[in-house]
């Protein structure tokens, strides 16, 4: 056992006087605590600001919680007590540190301290550290289990991200059961628990007997699991069911009695040691010699079980497998509920949507019902056969893949009943050589096949409306070739394609004065590139001037349409290249008043301006609905020239929520608007609530803003919010793409030659394309 005085040092001078489990060190109290030699955590900091304030709070009730492992918590205030070497720099307010005696053991981030949990499982982490090996591999795995054989038995804790309340009750059980097991710390995409029977085992060259634990990972489970892997495997007994005392019965756990003749005994006992194995850590096994009974239990039946707080009942079963699925069904009902709380209050932790969808069908099993599964043999027949032919390369057993699939089996019946397309999937565990083949080496990743053509890598995010509206505007011929200014008319307003106007307003149309511009093979290539993200259009005719007469640009030109009635933009399209002719085409598509989303927040913060933000909570209330027409007032003002006005509903885009608690320390009544520069940092302005948020009002906080009249109501954090693990780090990936991703994505033309000369990706003329270096270079990044 482990005999630790941990503190940690915290400034406060607004905050109330800490209660006894939070004391306040001096400068010389703190000394002393570094000349005993005992370990302690220590926080320096010289004022409070409400994210302060909350670290504070989950600080207190940490106290609370780390009294009962000797572990003692401290503040110190550097306004008061200035402490060398500690007590200034830049990271004064978001730096903690790990000292045992003079020696710095760890710093911290407050950040990674979030919450009470947060604070215990790092502490303990740390100072188990050598104690708790923490594996990432099998391989690992496999050489502590040969180290322990013969020696102890050992614990081993799956847990997805540190800080969560799983890892907090595995370090908890780690500190108490110290002694007793090896802890093992893993990181896969759920919180698990098992144990490695290593002890009592005869033969070195056998494995560990390996027990699962069913329940969800918190401490008081993991405890009652530990301790029911050390009571008795089979408990017999010559006494009536209901009077039989096991351990069992006392954790709450179900109790399974099998009754036992003289003349079978030696059967009776290898059938109950048989499903004790199967039921260890979930269900007690008692072995009742009816013949000494008292005949109590009916001879009619040949076995009972008992439920927590019920009575028992009896039944005649025919067979071990009957027994397990009776049991597991039963676990199942009853803690069923339990499972969907815990997972509930999980989800509000996790980083992201993809981790969120990860943990919540974790234990769900794939769902191929509306998916044709493809083989080595069907492959080539079901791509060449259909218009467009989506195909999910994926791992059955990968957790991502798991979510996703989900997701791609509402979009598969969603489009049932379209003509032309077919959603398909390819188990790269079973046909490894097809997905080697295509050159598919990340999972999951979808590709769009049409005969003849180049495979198309869909890019966008692993969510069934992205995925749907991608594959719906994909059937749009791209570019389409319009013939007169009124097919022009047309395209733009509307007109045609009209099934999917709800999928997207806005129309793209490239203008040239004739078909032998030497820019239209540029322009249709980009096109081609574009396929599923923009319905596009060319119009190459002499009428093509009419369109840009009175305006500053000249042929050839892009016509950008925003809807009916919205007045077009015009731009002059370069002739560089096709790379340039896309990165065009997508800026042109953004938005003057966007509404803010997880997925094009990355667009419009390529613009590179700071944010007039506008965070509403009912897009459909009096306020909202007051607040985005006096912004839409403000369009074109040259007092907004340099900043990017935009809005974000919180009810459906909820981590608007999290930008306003972390950047101001709380979130305001709705509609709050807001000034910030999310790529440099700095300080946040918050438009006053006491103010009407009327044009005026908003021209004039502005003005205040910039001649520093207005004081500022936060700042960003100078930290980077990481991924919970390396593999959910999409922003990375996101930022390897840009700014030069549709440069390295698009096909170059080669000059003074023919179309057919075009240095294309792949073409669907063979049965299992290959993509291009470039293109597979950029698909295994996604």
């Amino acid at each position: 056992m482990y005999t630790v005085v941990l503190a940690v040092c915290v400034f406060s001078i607004t905050a109330e006087r800490c209660s006894s489990k939070l004391m306040e060190d001096s400068s010389m109290s703190f000394m002393e605590r570094m000349e005993s030699g005992k370990t302690f955590f220590v926080y320096f900091g010289n004022h409070v600001n409400p994210t302060i304030q909350q670290f504070l709070e989950q600080l207190e009730v940490s106290a609370e919680a780390l009294v009962d492992y000797g572990i003692s918590v401290v503040k110190v205030n550097c306004s008061k007590d200035l402490i060398m070497l500690y007590c200034t720099g830049e990271k004064l307010q978001t730096k903690a540190y790990l000292f045992r005696g003079s020696e710095v053991l760890r710093i911290f981030d407050i950040d990674t301290v979030f919450d009470v949990n947060a604070i215990v499982s790092h502490i303990l982490f740390s100072v188990l550290f050598n104690e708790v090996q923490h594996v990432q591999t099998p391989a690992e795995l496999q050489r502590v289990e040969a180290a322990a054989k013969r020696k102890h038995d050992i614990v081993v804790g799956h847990i997805p991200v540190m800080g969560l309340p799983e890892h907090r009750a595995l370090m908890e059980t780690a500190f108490v059961y110290g002694a007793k097991y090896q802890a093992v710390d893993s990181s896969p995409s759920q919180a698990r628990l098992w144990v490695l029977q290593c002890k009592g085992i005869s033969k070195l060259s056998d494995s560990c007997p390996c027990t699962a634990m069913r329940r969800p990972l918190n401490t008081i489970n993991i405890h009652t699991f530990l301790q029911l892997m050390d009571a008795p495997l089979v408990t017999e007994a010559v006494a009536d069911p209901a009077e039989v005392d096991v351990i069992h019965i006392h954790l709450g756990v179900p109790v399974l009695y099998l009754f036992s003749q003289a003349q079978t005994q030696s059967l009776d006992r290898v059938s109950a040691h048989t499903l004790a194995l199967q039921l260890r850590g979930e269900v007690g096994v008692v072995l009742i010699h009816r013949d000494n009974a008292g005949g109590k239990a009916p001879l009619k039946f040949n076995a009972a079980y008992k439920l927590p707080q019920e009575e028992v009942k009896y039944l005649t079963l025919s067979s071990t497998e009957e027994v397990v699925k009776l049991f597991r069904e039963e676990l199942l009902e009853e803690h069923q509920m339990a499972d969907e709380e815990e997972v509930e209050g999980h989800l509000s932790d996790l980083d992201d949507e993809v981790s969120e969808s990860v943990y919540r069908d974790r234990d769900l099993l794939l769902d191929l019902e509306p998916i044709t599964e493809l083989t080595s043999d069907t492959f080539q027949t079901t791509v060449l056969q259909n218009e467009v032919t989506v195909v999910l390369f994926y791992f059955k057993w990968d957790a991502v893949c798991k979510a996703f699939i989900q997701s791609y089996s509402e979009v598969a019946e969603g489009l049932d009943e379209v003509s032309g397309v077919e959603l398909a999937a390819v188990d790269c565990g079973e046909w490894t050589d097809m997905c080697t083949r295509q050159n598919v080496t990340s999972f999951p990743s979808v590709l769009i096949y049409r005969p003849m053509s180049a495979v198309q890598s869909y890019k966008g995010m692993l969510g069934s409306k992205s995925l749907h509206r991608f594959i719906l505007m994909s059937l749009v011929s791209s570019p389409l070739h319009l013939f007169s200014s009124a097919e022009v008319l047309s395209f733009l307003e509307g007109d045609l394609y009209t099934k999917y106007v709800n999928l997207t307003p806005v129309r793209v149309l490239g203008l040239f004065s004739s078909t032998q511009d030497s820019g239209i093979p540029l322009f249709e290539e980009a096109a081609r590139f574009l396929t599923g993200e923009t319905i596009l259009g060319l119009f190459a005719h002499e009428e093509a001037v009419q369109w840009v007469k009175g305006t500053s640009v000249s042929l050839p030109a892009l016509l950008v349409s925003r809807g009916p009635g919205i007045h077009y933009d015009f731009y002059s399209l370069p002739s560089s290249s096709a790379a340039d002719h896309v990165s065009l085409i997508q800026r042109a598509q953004l938005d003057p008043f966007p509404e803010l989303t997880v997925e094009n927040l990355p667009w419009y913060l390529e613009l590179g301006k700071p944010l007039l933000l506008l965070f509403i909570g009912k897009e459909d209330a009096t306020e909202s609905l007051s607040s985005l027409a006096e912004m839409k007032v403000l369009m074109g003002s040259a007092e907004l020239k340099s900043f990017l006005p935009c809005w974000i509903h919180l009810g459906r885009t909820p981590v608007g929520r999290s930008v306003l608690e972390r950047n101001l320390g709380f979130v305001p009544p709705l509609p709050a608007l807001v000034t910030l520069h999310l790529r440099t940092g700095g300080e946040v302005f918050l438009f006053p609530a006491d103010h009407p948020l009327i044009a005026t009002n908003i021209l004039q906080w502005i003005h205040d803003v910039e001649n520093r009249h207005q004081h500022p109501a936060g700042s960003i954090p100078d930290v980077k919010w990481g991924p919970p693990v390396p593999f959910f780090d999409f922003l990375a990936i996101m930022d390897q793409e840009a700014p030069n991703y549709a440069a390295q994505r698009v096909p170059k033309i080669k000059t003074g030659g023919s179309a057919d000369h075009k240095e294309q990706g792949h073409v669907i003329s063979d049965p299992y394309p290959s993509p291009s270096p470039q293109a597979h270079q950029q698909h295994t990044e996604l």
